[in-house]
């Protein structure tokens, strides 16, 4: 019996959670709703492969949120607001976050994670 990860599930409910509200608030259909799903199924299940394509994924939206971003960097200005909300800082954060999730899936805690019992 594999213990769950809540953190995990909870960053998949906040994600699919902005999905849905900028669905609603913007009508723009985010890719943040299946990671957020894909997360709350890792965070139940704790499958190393899922987590693993996941990673990958990551780095395939990451790598096309960076070339979107450098297309729009002329017309960005250098605020907070004007660099959190733009999608290269969200390319970025995807795509070392894909590259976390890989090494994790790598890893000797997620190789023995089991409960006794």
């Amino acid at each position: 019996m594999h213990k769950h990860s809540y953190i995990t599930i909870v960053l998949g409910v906040l994600l699919v959670a902005l999905s849905v509200m900028f669905l609603f608030r913007s009508s723009v259909a985010s890719p943040s709703g299946i990671i957020g799903l894909a997360l709350i199924w890792i965070g139940w299940k704790r499958n190393r492969a899922a987590l693993v394509i996941l990673g990958h994924a990551c780095i395939v939206v990451g790598a096309y949120l960076i070339a979107w971003g450098l297309y729009l960097l002329p017309q960005s200005s250098p605020t907070l607001t004007g660099i959190l909300l733009r999608p290269l800082f969200w390319g970025i954060f995807c795509l070392f976050g894909g590259i976390c999730s890989i090494f994790h899936g790598f890893c000797h805690c997620m190789a023995t994670f089991r409960t006794k019992g």
